[in-house]
């Protein structure tokens, strides 16, 4: 489906921050490419389009955390405080994340 030997650089799952000039330009270039399945290899060929490269942040956790079950680490909120977005939790560990921050 994809004409290229791989994918242009495009941020992976979970959630993304970008202005809302950005939004309406990704929005009016969207509309030009054809639809591609994967949704974030997507948004990376309209911001291909736009010449614009996505930034990496510490805060995006895409692949999940790794976390010690038996930790005293998991209730303490300075675990949590910089993350932005967080992959794989169940919806009851998002509660108690967002309850400890």
């Amino acid at each position: 489906l994809y004409n290229k030997g791989s994918y242009p650089p495009y941020a992976g799952g979970g959630g993304f921050i970008m202005d809302g000039p950005l939004a309406k330009r990704l929005h009016k270039t969207s509309e030009t490419l054809e639809l591609y399945p994967i949704d974030d290899v997507f948004l990376g060929m309209c911001l291909e389009v736009l010449k614009v490269s996505p930034v990496g942040h510490e805060g995006f956790k895409t692949f999940g955390i790794v976390k010690n079950k038996n930790s005293k680490m998991n209730k303490e909120p300075c675990f949590f405080r910089s993350m932005l977005v967080v992959h794989k939790l169940l919806p009851p560990e998002l509660l108690q994340m967002w309850d400890l921050v």
